[in-house]
């Protein structure tokens, strides 16, 4: 929850609202031969992200503008500051995934045209869809990541056990910056539009068509790592859908209700935790699979337990 900070003494007078929504710009460190089947004991997991990164960088930008136009409608100073500060996470989360993306598209050149396609997308929702339903696209997008978050919290051992460390990170950070400003976008949607019947339009939209490109990019990976006949490997992608699907198609119909808000969502307890843990001193933060209890007890100054 926001709070203001006072900048004239103790009277109340002169404060400015501030957010606790935090700019985080994590270091990673991508080498040239980074190695895109990243998690080599599922690869195809390591596909089905690397789907979904491909389409960060243009995704983003059209749920940030989105939002960005209604600053002019919004009244309330608390809600301005805090789409100022989620507008900073999503700028950094859209800037860390196209360096990543850099090295993806080096590797598998075809992912380029799965671009292009998301480009041409994005570039029609701009020019035709509209401002409203620009805004309910960001507000459902945001509940899509939420979901997201969610599922992946809840199998995150299973997913990213013998992963490499840097992708690990990229992803599991981008998602627990989405539960930290998981209500933001909705609150903006709310104050301007708050049509529900336009939101779970927009919402399904956005969640079909991250699947559709995420299928697009897998199927150019597994093509180029001999895995696309593999029946091990579309078993695994089928399970992790039907489970995937089961969070956010419940979230799709919750989040459309009139008396829903997402602070009544519960948040994964790790991420926040592991947010904690951050050094804005070194932009880093501690490996996913880290005992973060100890960082954060150095962190308080306090001695490690026995």
């Amino acid at each position: 929850m926001p709070f203001d900070l006072r900048v004239d003494g103790d009277d109340g007078e002169g404060t400015v609202p501030h957010s606790e929504i935090q700019h985080r710009p994590i270091q990673l460190e991508w080498p040239d031969d980074m190695r895109t089947a990243w998690q080599p004991l599922k690869p195809e997991f390591a596909a089905a992200c690397n789907g979904l990164s491909i389409g960060m960088p243009y995704g983003e930008p059209y749920v940030m503008a989105s939002v960005r136009s209604a600053l002019g409608d919004i009244e309330d100073p608390v809600l301005v500051a805090e789409v100022e500060a989620y507008l900073d996470q999503e700028r950094e989360h859209s800037r860390q995934h196209k360096r990543f993306n850099t090295l993806l598209t080096a590797q598998h050149p075809a992912l380029k045209r799965v671009e292009k396609w998301l480009a041409w997308t994005y570039r029609f929702l701009q020019r035709r869809a509209g401002k409203s339903f620009g805004i309910a696209y960001a507000a459902g997008f945001e509940a899509t990541a939420f979901a997201a978050a969610r599922w992946m919290d809840g199998n995150r051992h299973e997913l990213f056990y013998g992963a490499d460390s840097e992708p690990s990170t990229l992803f599991l950070w981008h998602l627990a910056e989405e539960v930290e400003h998981k209500t933001v976008a909705h609150d903006v949607w709310v104050t301007v539009d708050g049509r529900r019947l336009r939101y779970a339009a927009a919402m399904t939209l956005c969640f079909l068509m991250l699947v559709w490109f995420i299928f697009l990019s897998v199927v150019v990976q597994l093509t180029a790592w001999k895995r696309i006949l593999s029946p091990i490997a579309w078993f695994r992608l089928w399970k992790w859908g039907f489970g995937f699907a089961f969070e956010v198609v419940p979230t799709i119909a919750v989040t459309a209700l009139r008396s829903h808000h997402p602070s009544q969502q519960a948040d994964p307890a790790w991420m926040s935790l592991w947010l904690s843990a951050y050094d804005p001193e070194t932009n880093t933060i501690p490996a996913w699979d880290a005992p973060i209890d100890e960082y954060l007890l150095d962190k308080a100054g306090l001695p490690s337990r026995p």
